[in-house]
Parts: structure tokens; C-alpha cells; sequence
């Protein structure tokens, strides 16, 4: 497989909400089957809807994770620690580690935004020291996009495919992942699941 480089990526505000099934993130999410909100294996609580991903074949994966202010959850970096989650639809399977619930709305990190591919000098350089790793740190995947791991790399597995790599920094609302953290979501080789995990400083 050849390695694509990746383009560096913004989120701008969208003019209202955005209902349409496209990539963006805040809002609320736009199912494309019967809604499958996870709930935070700590609390039991809905998790807080970060965003939605276009997929090849006209499928989403829709990012979840545990964002509680009532009280502190930990683990929401683990990629099966039931803390976060990947939906994929449709045609997607929910992991055996995530409980979900019939629910259309729930919580969100914040409104809707739409993203812009922005230069290559933006969005690049600020979690290393090397003046010259001017590599992008918030971006799509897709088939041959590999991820800029901000410490080891955690794929999880053979053959699954970078979705989307969020740089905690740039996302227009806050999120928490640790110290100046990067996410990273993924889509399993058969194209049915999702994981994340977050890395930081």
C-alpha cells in the first residue's frame, strides 16, 4: 500500500446545525440506522457525542467518549476500556465492550462544525521539539494514511485503517485528552467497528 500524506485539517463553524450525513464535529449526531448511543461503563451515563467521520460506501463512524463534569472517569484513552467508542453505520457492529441505548440526542462537546483542509505549515510542529517535523497533527485517514503518534504506536491491529486523528489543541471545543493530547480513531479490516484511544505529552 502506498502511504499518502496526510492534509492538515480545521473545523469551522457551520452555519446551523448540520443534518446532513457528512463529516463534522460537535452537533448531534445523524444516524443512518436505529440510533446507538453508548453509555460510559463507569456511570452508566451517556457518553459525550465529540463527532461524526465519513466512511467509504456512504458510511459514518460516530466518536463517543465519557466527558462527565459531574465526576472524574478515567480511562477514556483505552481503546476497549468501555470509556469511549466508534460507532460505525450502518452495517457496523458494536464491540462487546460498549453498551449502547436507543437514544437520537444526547450530549455534545459542543455545536456544529465542518471541517477545512488549511496549509501545510498550519496545525503542524506543536507537540515536538524538532524544528524540522513539520508533519500535520490533526487529519483524515483513509487507505494508506498513517498516523502521527504522538508517543508509540498503538494501531490496533493488522490491517485496521487511521479514520481520523484529532489534535486536542485544535478542535474548536475542549475535549480531554490529558496534556496536550491527540486521538485516534480507527476502523477494523472488515469495516464493522471502530476503536479510539487518546496519547499525551
Amino acid at each position: 500500500m502506498t502511504v499518502s500524506e496526510p492534509v492538515p485539517l480545521v473545523f469551522v463553524p457551520a452555519e446551523g446545525a448540520v443534518r446532513e450525513a457528512v463529516t463534522k464535529v460537535g452537533g448531534q449526531p445523524v444516524w443512518l440506522e436505529e440510533p446507538q448511543w453508548p453509555l460510559s461503563r463507569e456511570t452508566g451515563r451517556p457518553m459525550e457525542f465529540l463527532g461524526q467521520f465519513a466512511l467509504e460506501g456512504g458510511r459514518l463512524a460516530f466518536l463517543f467518549m465519557t466527558g462527565d463534569e459531574r465526576e472524574y472517569v478515567d480511562g477514556t484513552w483505552e481503546p476497549e476500556g468501555g470509556e469511549n467508542a466508534l460507532v460505525i453505520q450502518p452495517g457496523g457492529r458494536v464491540p462487546d465492550f460498549v453498551t449502547v441505548e436507543r437514544r437520537a440526542e444526547g450530549p455534545s462537546a459542543g455545536r456544529d462544525h465542518l471541517p477545512r483542509h488549511v496549509d501545510s505549515g498550519e496545525g503542524s510542529g506543536e507537540h515536538s521539539n524538532e524544528e524540522e517535523d513539520r508533519r500535520p497533527w490533526q487529519f483524515l485517514g483513509g487507505p494508506g494514511v498513517e498516523p502521527h503518534w504522538l508517543q508509540g504506536d498503538e494501531t490496533p491491529g493488522d490491517g485496521w485503517q487511521l479514520v481520523v486523528q484529532l489534535d486536542s489543541g485544535k478542535l474548536p471545543f475542549d475535549v480531554n485528552f490529558g496534556d496536550a493530547g491527540v486521538g485516534y480513531a480507527f476502523l477494523s479490516p472488515d469495516g464493522k467497528e471502530g476503536r479510539f484511544l487518546w496519547q499525551c505529552t
